[in-house]
């Protein structure tokens, strides 16, 4: 998975959204204590610099060192790279020891993971029974009728063959995710998500290339002698644009998975 990311890290860093403040004020009101979260598939720590600023430390891993090299630095937040699955052994030497978390994250990334596996770990680390564990993804953005018309033929069309099938998760805003975990008190009885929340980020036309560019799917065609950015596909986004210097509000869906670790094990 890191190996997709790895030759665009610097794209993904500067155009992924800033998650929305509401998200993460709805995770800290259901985490009883805010002392220690462990943010997983870190990346360029989108999350983890939202996290630093409720959280007393974050411990921010990721496989890629290539995208931790571009997260910002922030004294509470330790950056750790660590392998795709860590020994059970070395959870207390990379991350923390048992029961000892109180909230594990994970923005755009669970479709990646070996989920039995890492769901032991997060119930390990955790504190029981309120630890929680909080996952989301976003799906593609929305701009304005006429750039969304040709977005979602790109993406349906052009894109389709290159998105990794565990892709198919996000799309269903990580409804089919397994998610073996306790609803919060702020949810309905049994419900633990997917909740929707919104992120904004503005782009010109440029900037939005820069994102497209950020896909795994853009690599994987590229590694295959597809230029998915192509005259005539750049044609009609410049056409449906308008103006491309003009700086447009481009909104990601947000769905978020949440529950408590509970006293259940793994």
């Amino acid at each position: 998975m890191a190996e997709l990311f790895i030759k665009q890290a610097a794209e993904y860093a500067k155009t992924r959204p800033s998650y929305p403040k509401q998200l993460f004020e709805f995770i800290a009101s259901e985490t009883p204590c805010h002392d220690v979260v462990w943010d997983v598939g870190t990346g360029s720590g989108q999350a983890a610099v939202s996290l630093a600023g409720i959280y007393k430390t974050v411990i921010a891993t990721d496989t890629s060192a290539t995208q931790l090299d571009h997260a910002p630095r922030l004294p509470n937040v330790h950056y750790r790279r660590t392998p795709p699955v860590i020994p059970h052994a070395d959870l207390p030497l990379h991350i923390a020891g048992e029961s000892t978390v109180d909230l594990v994250t994970v923005g755009q990334a669970l479709h990646w993971f070996d989920l039995p596996a890492f769901y032991k770990q997060a119930h390990w680390v955790l504190k029981k029974p309120h630890g929680v564990i909080a996952a989301w993804c976003y799906c593609e953005p929305e701009i304005d009728p006429a750039v969304d018309s040709v977005l979602d033929s790109f993406y349906a069309a052009d894109s389709a063959p290159y998105w990794d099938p565990l892709r198919k998760l996000v799309e269903d805003g990580y409804r089919g995710v397994d998610f073996p975990f306790e609803a919060v008190g702020g949810a309905g009885e049994g419900d633990t998500g997917p909740f929707r929340f919104t992120a904004e980020h503005a782009m010109d036309l440029e900037g939005f290339f820069m994102y497209v560019r950020s896909w795994s799917a853009y690599q994987t065609a590229k590694e295959r002698g597809v230029e998915l950015l192509g005259d005539a596909v750049v044609e009609k986004f410049r056409r449906a644009w308008c103006n491309e210097e003009k700086v447009k509000v481009v909104r990601f869906p947000v769905y978020l998975r949440i529950g408590k670790v509970g006293m259940v094990k793994l």
